[in-house]
């Protein structure tokens, strides 16, 4: 017998996490559990609503596809056809991918045929002003990779990184700006993060309007995030961008995700893993397709108030491997 459960999750956010689009204080995720007799599969998504997702909306969408998969013509393969990418389809296909693997006696990285090893995860620094954002540093200057939102209405950005900078002179910095940026104020922002070592920038325009980077000297790393979802439009970027933020949300689940890496790889892209702001159960098999990117950024859970049992394993930055009692 197989079942198909949808539901709503709420996590509390320590403090609050601020970037360009807002502050939040929670994090509300949608969880598809899937069975099949005995075997038990979970996957998990965050609606964004700069992509026009609402809970209800993403719950209404896994939820069409119950009947298909009771009826056994559901799998993942006919997943990708029967729905777009974005966070609908990534909680079944993640939760397909565990099912899978319990079914089967093994692990997903078994499945992939990959080694899983401990990652190296950015750490947020959440936008504000720039005496806020160095205060924040110094409590992190002490991790290796940061990553600092910017993107403010003013023109303090080249402020906040200087601040951050000096705040934590030894860490390697990459900034996203969340399409906050305008024409006018790229050149100055770019000159700022060249000045503080930036290694990457992500999205520093509007999806809609990055057509200026491509004949900006491009000092810093450009990474598109906004701009790119799926392997669909990808060769489209590369006069504008040098990396590409690979998340599961985005691209439909883990079955896309790795598929849109190799193709980065091909297009001689580099590839960031990012999320967005979920639990642990939604940062395990992120981390699988973070084996072989070139920036991670799987920090979510350390800014949780409360997570999955069991949780990700967090030593300082050090991701480790997820347990199959979580997922996979």
């Amino acid at each position: 017998m197989k079942t198909f459960q949808v539901t709503h999750d709420v996590f509390p956010i320590r403090g609050s996490f601020t970037i360009a689009r807002g502050t939040r204080t929670e994090s509300h995720v949608v969880t598809v559990t899937v069975t099949e007799g005995r075997h038990v599969g979970r996957g998990e998504a965050t609606p964004y609503p700069r992509y026009d997702e609402t809970i209800e909306g993403v719950m209404a969408n896994i939820t069409a596809q119950r009947a298909a998969y009771e009826a056994g013509d559901l799998d993942r393969t006919a997943l990708q056809a029967a729905m777009p990418g974005g966070a609908a389809r990534n909680a079944i296909d993640c939760a397909l991918w565990d099912l899978e693997a319990k079914k089967a006696g093994r692990s997903v990285a078994e499945l992939l045929g990959l080694t899983l090893n401990p990652v190296t995860t950015a750490f947020t620094i959440s936008l504000g002003a720039p005496d806020t954002m160095a205060n924040a540093t110094k409590d992190a200057a002490h991790r290796p990779l940061l990553k600092v939102k910017l993107g403010g209405a003013d023109t303090s950005d080249p402020e906040r990184i200087a601040a951050v900078r000096a705040n934590a002179p030894q860490a390697t910095l990459i900034v996203d700006a969340n399409e906050g940026w305008s024409p006018d104020t790229l050149a100055t922002n770019m000159a700022a993060c060249a000045e503080a070592g930036v290694a990457l920038i992500e999205q520093p325009l509007p999806a809609s309007n990055d057509a200026a980077l491509r004949d900006l000297p491009k000092t810093v790393t450009l990474c598109a995030d906004e701009s790119v979802h799926t392997r669909d439009g990808l060769a489209a970027l590369t006069d504008r961008y040098h990396a590409v933020n690979v998340k599961l949300d985005k691209a439909g689940g883990l079955t896309e995700a790795l598929e849109l890496i190799k193709a980065a790889r091909a297009l001689d892209l580099q590839v960031m893993l990012g999320c967005m702001i979920g639990s642990s159960l939604a940062m395990a098999p992120a981390f699988h397709a973070a084996q072989t990117a070139d920036f991670v950024d799987i920090d979510a859970p350390l800014f949780l108030a409360a997570d999955r049992d069991p949780p990700m394993e967090f030593e300082g930055s050090v991701v480790r491997p997820p347990t199959s009692l979580l997922w996979g």
